[in-house]
């Protein structure tokens, strides 16, 4: 039988859990993401904040949060608009949730 080795400990998903804040992280991990490949986009594309606001129909203190990693609150129609007016579309996908370690 081998051995587990003794320096490998709980995932750190489990960790997230433990203290509650799972959700928060990867809430924030997401925004993070989607903002960096809005910005991105948008120096591919050779837009500025102002033409990129126009294109979205929006105001450029709007295009701010989109692009705000630290701010959650974004409505999803206005991340559609974003990712429309620089070529890209949205895809949001719910899946089951991985089993817990030691869950039956």
């Amino acid at each position: 039988m081998a051995k587990s080795n003794p320096h490998t400990g709980s995932r750190f998903d489990d960790f997230l859990k433990e203290e509650g804040i799972y959700d928060e992280v990867q809430a924030r991990a997401l925004k993070r993401a989607l903002a960096e490949q809005i910005e991105e986009s948008m120096q591919a594309a050779s837009l500025t904040k102002t033409a990129m606001a126009s294109k979205m129909s929006t105001s450029r203190s709007q295009l701010d949060r989109v692009l705000d990693p630290d701010n959650l609150s974004i409505q999803l129609d206005t991340l559609i608009k974003a990712a429309r007016a620089v070529g890209k579309a949205v895809e949001i996908k719910i899946k089951k949730a991985p089993r817990a370690a030691g869950a039956t």
